[in-house]
């Protein structure tokens, strides 16, 4: 994915070419110089850089070896021997890198790069449900903390979510973190959707004591797609009658209903290599939709997007130099919730990825 130059100005040359679109020109020649850097001092260090679909273009398309989601990107951290790897994503995703890499250094190009889903549920929490509903199985969203992929049984990602579900072949499974996603994947699987909090999980269970049967989900939500709503939809098909929308599934069961198609970042990306329609809306992190625009210069994706993730817009070119240069921000996690945490993941791993 990197792009190869030997020099500062055939990067230029290259990112011009590609990123024209998306990129103002005065950014173009400043962020070459710091990608040749980059890919310089990457190859000098013998690093490998993992770049997820939010990353802004100027470091997308030009210095990750390797880009997707968050399950691509888990696969390419298990089977990587390269070291230091530089993860340009949130802070969840470097500590999964981390988890199943102990032995490598894992950079993250943030001081923070948090995630509201992460923050949204805690350890302690998933003790309680699991004292609340104890034999049900536990799966969790991989945007969460170690510690919390420390207490449950699967990790899964949004391409992967309803399979890993389905592997569990119980009819009571908890869900975690992310509400929007419990309840699309329950859709998807045929099962009632219950969600519990802080606030409400000892009234879940009814007091007869009987299991309910159903997804058991949580009340964290993602702050780029809960903007999203309907009335978007509807507002730019008055202008574009023929426009065919993508939706991420963290967005509300709603706005999932009334798009075309709904994925993980790297499902709708080859949708629309796949497919043709003269327009496409894709609602989700405003970044991925201009790496899009970038790698599809026949096909006209409306910009209308306005939403970006705070947290993934701290990782820029400048801050994966930084950390190529002083091993900045070096991720560490305690050997005890990485054993148990490394369970979940190896147990998402082998589920594997959504086959449609």
């Amino acid at each position: 994915m990197a792009i190869h130059a030997d020099s500062a100005q055939a990067m230029y040359e290259a990112m011009k070419k590609k990123l024209s679109r998306v990129v103002p020109e005065p950014e173009l020649k400043i962020k070459a110089e710091v990608a040749y850097e980059v890919n310089r001092l990457k190859e000098e260090r013998g690093a490998i850089i993992l770049g997820h679909n939010y990353m802004e273009p100027a470091l997308f398309h030009t210095v990750p070896d390797e880009v997707g989601d968050s399950l691509e990107l888990a696969r390419k951290a298990a089977m990587t021997d390269k070291n230091p790897i530089v993860f340009c994503g949130v802070r969840f995703m470097a500590e999964t890198a981390k988890i199943l890499n102990p032995d490598r250094l894992v950079l993250l190009p943030a001081k923070k790069a948090g995630c509201s889903l992460a923050e949204g549920i805690t350890a302690e929490d998933v003790r309680q449900l699991r004292r609340r509903y104890p034999g049900v199985p536990i799966v969790t969203y991989i945007n969460t903390y170690a510690d919390v992929k420390a207490e449950v049984d699967i990790c899964c990602t949004s391409s992967n979510a309803k399979r890993v579900v389905e592997s569990l072949d119980s009819d009571t499974v908890i869900f975690l973190p992310d509400e929007y996603l419990a309840t699309n994947v329950a859709k998807e699987t045929g099962k009632t959707i219950l969600v519990a909090n802080k606030q409400d999980v000892y009234e879940a269970k009814p007091a007869n004591g009987d299991m309910p049967k159903g997804i058991i989900g949580w009340t964290a939500r993602c702050e780029v797609h809960e903007k999203y709503t309907v009335e978007d939809i509807a507002n730019v098909r008055k202008q574009f009658p023929d426009v065919y929308v993508l939706a991420h599934p963290e967005c509300s069961e709603e706005v999932v209903n009334a798009a075309d198609y709904a994925g993980s970042t790297t499902q709708m990306t080859k949708h629309v290599q796949e497919t043709n329609a003269p327009h496409y809306l894709i609602l989700t992190e405003c970044s991925m939709g201009d790496n899009i625009i970038a790698d599809n210069p026949d096909k006209d994706i409306l910009r209308l997007c306005s939403v970006r993730c705070p947290h993934m817009n701290e990782i820029t070119l400048e801050e994966v130099l930084h950390a190529l240069r002083h091993d900045e921000q070096a991720i560490e996690v305690p050997e005890d919730i990485r054993v148990r945490a490394k369970v979940s993941l190896e147990r998402m791993l082998a589920v594997g990825p959504a086959r449609d």
